[in-house]
C-alpha cells in the first residue's frame, strides 16, 4: 500500500493524528470543557462515583471510606432482604444466568410467569407485562399505545424515559406545565374530540419529590375522552394501603388506565412493567418493540423480583418508617435554613436547592467527605437554572443515622457557606 493510502485509512484518532475541525463529538465542547474546568478544580466527578463495597441498604465504602447512602432510591431496603437474596440464589442454580432470547420467543421462563403473576396479585390487576427494564416499559407503552394521527398529552417535567417513549413514536406530542390542572384542561380542549388521547402522568416526580394532584388530573382527562398513564416509579411500595403508588392513596385506582413502573426502585433489582385492566391489553405482547426486540431478564432477578413484590404486600411497617425518616429529615433541614424543593414532605425524595453549579458541587463533595452520599443534579435532569442535591431516603434508614445525616448536613452547609 502506498504512503498516500496507508494516511487515506488512518482512523483520525491515531496517534499523530489531528482531530478534524469539526467531529460528531463538536456538538458536546460545551459540556467537555465545563466539566474539565470542574474536575481541574480539585473536586471529584459527581457522576462517576465507584461503591467498593456494598454492606447494606443504607452504607457503602466509597474510596476507603464507611459511607451513608441516601441516593439510592432503595425506598424499601429490598436489596439484602434475606429471603429476597436467596429466591435469586436459587433460581440461578436451577435455570442459569440467562434467557438469551426475547419474551416471545425462548425468553419466558417459569420465573417470568410468576413475577408477572405477583405483579398481578400486588396491583389487583387483570394483566401484567415485564420488560427488561423500566426505562423500556416507558418507551414500550407510550411509543406502541398513541400512534399516528392521535396524541399523547404529557407533563412538562416528565422523566427522559416518557419523553423517549414519544420521540419512538408516531403520536403528536403535547406538553401542559407542570403539575398545572387548568393548563392540561386547556391544551386536552383544543384538540379534535375524535383523536384518540393518552396523557401520561407520574405519581411522584423524581427530580424534586414532588406528587402529581392526581383526582384532579383525572377528572380532567376523563372529561375530554383520554386514556390515562401514570409512572408509579417513585410510588410504588410507599404509597396507599397496599404500597401500589400515589394513584392508590389518592383513590383514582379505577380511573387509571395503565401503571407503568420499575424494580430498580423500591423492588429492589432491575427491570420494568405495565400493569392493567384492560381487556385487550395481551396484544401488546406482539406490538410492543422493546419487549419483542429484546432479551428477557435473568431468571435470578425475576426469582427477586417475584419475591420481593410479594414481601412489599405486607411491608406496612416499614412504610410508616419511611415517612417517619423522611418528615424528620424534612423538618430538620428547613430548621436549619436550606431550601428544599417542596414545603412539606411529600415522597421518600427530599431536594436541597442550591444556588448554582459551584456551590452545588462544593456542598455534594464536602457531605461526601465527612461519609454521606447523595445525588448531585443538574440541567437538562433538572429544571433550567436548577442545581440540587436529591436525598432518597430508606426504610431501613435507623433513626439514629437520620439525626448523623442532618449533622452531617450541617457540617457541609456551615463549611460551604450555604447555611449561616
Amino acid at each position: 500500500m502506498t504512503e498516500a493510502a496507508q494516511t487515506a485509512h488512518q482512523l483520525p484518532n491515531e496517534p499523530g493524528d489531528v482531530a478534524p475541525e469539526r467531529d460528531l463529538f463538536s456538538k458536546f465542547d460545551g459540556l467537555i470543557a465545563e466539566r474539565e474546568a470542574l474536575l481541574a478544580s480539585g473536586v471529584r466527578d459527581p457522576f462517576a462515583i465507584v461503591m467498593d463495597e456494598v454492606k447494606s441498604p443504607t452504607l457503602a465504602v466509597i474510596k476507603g471510606k464507611e459511607t451513608i447512602l441516601l441516593g439510592t432510591y432503595n425506598y424499601m431496603g429490598m436489596t439484602f432482604d434475606p429471603d429476597v437474596v436467596a429466591a435469586g440464589k436459587k433460581a440461578l442454580d436451577e435455570f442459569g444466568s440467562g434467557t438469551t432470547g426475547s419474551r416471545v420467543l425462548n425468553g419466558t421462563y417459569q420465573g417470568h410467569k410468576e413475577c408477572e403473576d405477583a405483579l398481578r396479585e400486588f396491583y389487583g390487576t387483570k394483566h401484567a407485562m415485564v420488560f427488561s427494564t423500566g426505562y423500556q416499559a416507558n418507551l414500550g407503552m407510550i411509543s406502541t399505545l398513541a400512534g399516528k394521527g392521535e396524541y399523547i398529552i404529557l407533563d412538562a417535567d416528565s422523566h427522559a424515559s416518557i419523553y423517549d417513549g414519544c420521540a419512538m413514536g408516531n403520536a403528536e406530542v403535547v406538553r401542559f406545565r407542570h403539575n398545572s390542572v387548568e393548563d392540561l384542561d386547556k391544551r386536552l380542549g383544543r384538540l379534535p374530540k375524535e383523536a384518540g388521547k393518552l396523557v401520561v402522568l407520574e405519581g411522584v416526580y423524581s427530580m424534586v419529590g414532588d406528587v402529581a394532584p392526581l383526582p384532579e388530573m383525572v377528572a380532567v382527562a376523563k372529561k375530554h375522552g383520554a386514556m390515562i398513564l401514570c409512572d408509579e416509579a417513585h410510588g410504588m411500595g410507599f404509597f396507599g394501603p397496599n404500597g401500589r403508588g400515589v394513584y392508590e392513596e389518592m383513590g383514582v385506582e379505577d380511573d387509571i388506565d395503565f401503571v407503568v413502573g420499575t424494580f430498580s426502585k423500591s423492588v429492589g433489582t432491575v427491570g420494568g412493567f405495565c400493569v392493567s385492566n384492560h381487556p385487550k391489553f395481551d396484544v401488546m405482547r406482539l406490538v410492543c418493540r422493546p419487549y419483542v426486540f429484546t432479551a428477557s431478564l435473568p431468571p435470578s432477578v425475576v426469582a427477586t423480583a417475584a419475591t420481593s413484590i410479594r414481601k412489599l404486600m405486607h411491608a406496612g411497617d416499614k412504610r410508616a418508617h419511611l415517612w417517619e425518616n423522611s418528615r424528620r429529615l424534612h423538618g430538620g433541614l428547613r430548621e436549619m435554613g436550606f431550601t428544599l424543593g417542596t414545603e412539606t414532605p411529600q415522597s421518600a425524595i427530599i431536594a436541597v436547592i442550591l444556588k448554582d453549579q459551584t456551590q452545588a458541587v462544593m456542598m455534594w463533595q464536602a457531605l461526601l467527605e465527612g461519609g454521606l452520599y447523595v445525588n448531585m443534579a443538574r440541567p437538562p435532569a433538572t429544571p433550567a437554572g436548577t442545581y440540587l442535591l436529591r436525598c432518597s431516603l430508606c426504610a431501613e434508614h435507623s433513626s439514629e443515622q437520620v439525626e448523623q445525616i442532618l449533622e452531617m448536613f450541617r457540617a457541609a452547609g456551615t463549611a460551604v457557606g450555604v447555611i449561616g
